[in-house]
C-alpha cells in the first residue's frame, strides 16, 4: 500500500506588487496533525511570497519523512521548480533571453529543500485553480492576506479531527493549465486587459483601450489576463478582487 503523503497548501500575496506582503501554509501530516504557518514582509512581490510559502513549509518539514503532495495556485512556482530551473542553471542563472533570473536566491533555497527530501520524500506538485472554493487554498490565501495587511492571525496547531477547515477536500483536477505566455502563445486571444490608475482597477476588452488609460500615467499598472482565474489572480496580486472592477 502506498504511503499516505503529507498534504501541504501554500500561498503568498503582495499588496501593490511590490508592497507589503504575506505568506501562508497549511501542513497535514500522515498521522493527522495540522500546522498552520505564516509571516509578513514590509516590501516584497507576489512571486517572492508564493516562493516563500513553499520554502517555509518545506523547512518546517525537514525532519518529517514521507512523500509530499504540495498544492499551490502559482504556476510560476510549479513551472519554475519542475521545468525552468534546469535551463537557468545550464545558462548560469540566465533566462533564455540572456537576462538574470529573478528571485534566484529563492529558487536556490527551494531547490536545496526539494533535493534534500530524497526519493522517499518526493514532492508531487498540484496546481489549484485560485478562488474556486478549495478549503485549503482559501485558508492559506486568507493567512497570506492577513499578514500582508498586518492583521492579527491565529494559526492553528493541533489534530486534524479538531481543525475547523475541510482541508482534506482536495481538488480532483490539479493539472497545470496550458501555458498562455511566451512566444508560442502570441496568437491566443486574451480574456481581458487589466489596468490600475490612481488606485482604481479597470477591465478592458482590448489592448488599445487599456493602453489609452495607462499611457503617460505615473504609477499605472497593466496586464493581460488569459482566463477568469488568471484575471482573479492578477487582481489579487495587486490587492483587489473581481468585485472591485
Amino acid at each position: 500500500m502506498a504511503q499516505q503523503p503529507i498534504v501541504v497548501f501554500a500561498d503568498g500575496a503582495a499588496k501593490g506588487n511590490p508592497g507589503p506582503g504575506g505568506w501562508g501554509a497549511v501542513i497535514v501530516t500522515a498521522d493527522g496533525h495540522v500546522s498552520e504557518l505564516g509571516g509578513g514582509v514590509p516590501h516584497t512581490t507576489n512571486n517572492q511570497m508564493e516562493l516563500t510559502a513553499v520554502i517555509e513549509a518545506l523547512r518546517h518539514m525537514r525532519r518529517t519523512a514521507g512523500p509530499v503532495a504540495l498544492y499551490t495556485d502559482s504556476t510560476y512556482v510549479i513551472r519554475g521548480i519542475t521545468q525552468w530551473i534546469k535551463g537557468w542553471r545550464r545558462r548560469g542563472w540566465k533566462t533564455a533571453e540572456g537576462t538574470p533570473v529573478l528571485n534566484r536566491e529563492y529558487w536556490e533555497a527551494l531547490s536545496e529543500l526539494v533535493n534534500g527530501r530524497g526519493p522517499a520524500g518526493r514532492i508531487t506538485w498540484h496546481y489549484v485553480r485560485g478562488h474556486t472554493g478549495v478549503p485549503g487554498n482559501e485558508r492559506v490565501d486568507s493567512i497570506a492576506d492577513q499578514f500582508a495587511t498586518s492583521r492579527r492571525v491565529d494559526l492553528y496547531d493541533g489534530p486534524l479531527l479538531q481543525y475547523p477547515i475541510a482541508v482534506m477536500d482536495l481538488p480532483d483536477d490539479t493539472t497545470l493549465p496550458e501555458r498562455t505566455s511566451g512566444p508560442s502563445s502570441k496568437s491566443k486571444a486574451a480574456y481581458s486587459y487589466l489596468s490600475v490608475v490612481d488606485g482604481k482597477p479597470m477591465r478592458h476588452a482590448t489592448w488599445p483601450e487599456c493602453e489609452r488609460r495607462v499611457k503617460g500615467r505615473s504609477g499605472a499598472r497593466f496586464k493581460k489576463a488569459m482566463s477568469a482565474s488568471d484575471e482573479a489572480a492578477i487582481l489579487r496580486a495587486w490587492g483587489f478582487s473581481p468585485q472591485d472592477l
